[in-house]
């Protein structure tokens, strides 16, 4: 029992036919397999040199982002620094406006002041005009009745002429301290609003700066988000890749046993044959003197013991698929339908995406199937497949993959060996799903993350 179970597998994964075809086939499809795990090895290696290759730019693109936040960070201190600056000037510049308020009053009082000395001088004037424009001071000298008289004359002529000069002296100081002072304001207040506007030019530059610096880090977020997601791909991918050179090696190794247990098979019947050849020569040596009829009859019966025995010795590699009634008509073809429903969704381009495989809907509680025999290479719980299959298949010396998504259930474990039909799920809406559903992809070699191995599974299948 444990040998047909044995080349039952074996002939599941390979596809191989009979146990009793020539060794040379054998070694042939073992070939196939080791290539088809050299392919596989070579792919995952390629793929870890993509994520190696992912993450350095993940890297790469994070160095740049944090070099763009401390710049970010840089430059709000300096646009902090600059409100800080602006804040002063306005300060400034609200002190000089109050300063030129009072200087107005100043220039007020001043403005009284010298239309007073106006005043005066006018007066002045208008002595000088009705004395012909001079003032005598000899005469009044002279006019003196006394020594006495004199000197305070001489004094009174003195302080006259000193009180005109220091009139005259003291107007020019006051309309020079008036010039003086508003050319000092209004120097100082556009001094400020040039200051002010340099500044208001600069934080508005710094602004732009960091605007630029948003943008740049919104866009090395987007990258490396972008990123990110490939190298979970090309993990989910290696992964992938794994599981199926484990099912491959496993292939190989069921295929050695099975070669193992014809060989074994063949050496004993090859043993029993000689036995049994032996054994009828001994007897017709003993009985060369008997009946005709008598050796015609041990004839017939050493042949039906050698069909016997033959027949015997070969492991039956028939097998039932499970809930036969309730799943669809295993199909002649190289693949079979996967399950029961309609195909509510074909292979193609679907809401701006790749849709790289078929949906076949159907209501209630509806059993998904191997669609090739095959191992599993893959099962578990996946966020956008939800629970899902994988199935590797070597038909013909290529490899395939066939891809079960949405189930509700999964009776079927990583590095099992299922036939064409075999019951391996229930149809369900788990993962990235919008009603019960089976997504199904068929891969003509390995799965990959681009799925590029994609092709139409209703080219493969019955409709």
């Amino acid at each position: 029992m444990k040998k047909n179970i044995i080349a039952m597998n074996a002939s599941i994964m390979i596809g191989l036919g009979s146990i009793l075809a020539a060794p040379s086939v054998y070694a042939e499809s073992i070939s196939d397999l080791e290539k088809q795990k050299e392919s596989i090895q070579e792919k995952r290696s390629g793929v870890e040199s993509n994520i190696s290759e992912t993450e350095k730019k993940i890297d790469n693109l994070q160095d740049k982002q944090m070099t763009a936040e401390d710049q970010i960070a840089a430059i709000e201190s300096k646009i902090a620094e600059s409100a800080k600056k602006i804040d002063a000037k306005n300060a400034e510049i609200t002190q000089t406006k109050k300063e030129i308020e009072a200087l107005k009053e100043e220039i007020k009082v001043l403005k009284e002041r010298i239309a007073k000395r106006n005043e005066v001088l006018k007066e002045r004037a208008l002595s000088f005009q009705e004395t012909g424009g001079d003032v005598n001071y000899l005469e009044v000298l002279f006019g003196s009745s006394s020594f006495g008289d004199l000197v305070d004359r001489v004094g009174a002529v003195a302080t006259i002429a000193e009180a005109d000069r220091d009139i005259l002296k003291q107007h020019e100081l006051d309309k020079k301290d008036l010039e003086e002072k508003q050319n000092a304001v209004e120097t100082k207040l556009a001094s400020l609003e040039v200051a002010k506007a340099e500044l208001l030019e600069i934080q508005k530059q710094q602004k732009q700066q960091k605007q630029e610096k948003d943008a740049l880090v919104k866009k090395l977020k987007q990258q490396t988000e972008k990123h990110e997601h490939e190298k979970m791909g090309l993990e989910e991918e290696k992964a992938n890749l794994a599981a199926q050179e484990k099912a491959i090696k496993s292939a190989i190794s069921l295929e050695h046993q099975r070669l193992a247990e014809l060989e074994a098979a063949r050496k004993k019947a090859a043993a029993e044959a000689k036995k049994r050849a032996e054994q009828e020569a001994a007897q017709a040596a003993a009985q060369a003197a008997s009946q005709a009829s008598e050796t015609k009859k041990q004839s017939t019966s050493s042949g039906y013991s050698a069909k016997s025995n033959s027949s015997s010795s070969a492991p039956s590699a028939s097998h039932s698929s499970s809930n036969v009634s309730s799943v669809p008509a295993v199909s002649s073809g190289t693949f079979t339908r996967p399950s029961a429903g309609y195909v509510s969704s074909t292979m193609g381009v679907r809401w701006n995406k790749q849709h790289a495989g078929i949906d076949i809907a159907a209501s209630g509680t509806v059993p998904i199937v191997a669609a090739a025999d095959g191992v599993v290479s893959r099962s578990y719980f996946s966020s956008s497949y939800g629970n899902v299959i994988f199935v590797t298949h070597s038909i013909g010396g290529q490899q395939w993959t066939t891809v079960y998504a949405h189930l509700n259930s999964r009776q079927a474990s990583e590095g099992a060996v299922v036939a064409k039909g075999q019951q391996i799920g229930i149809m369900g809406n788990t993962g990235h799903s919008y009603g019960q559903h089976l997504h199904f992809e068929l891969h003509k070699g390995a799965w990959n993350y681009s799925k590029s191995n994609a092709v139409n599974p209703l080219d493969y299948i019955p409709n």
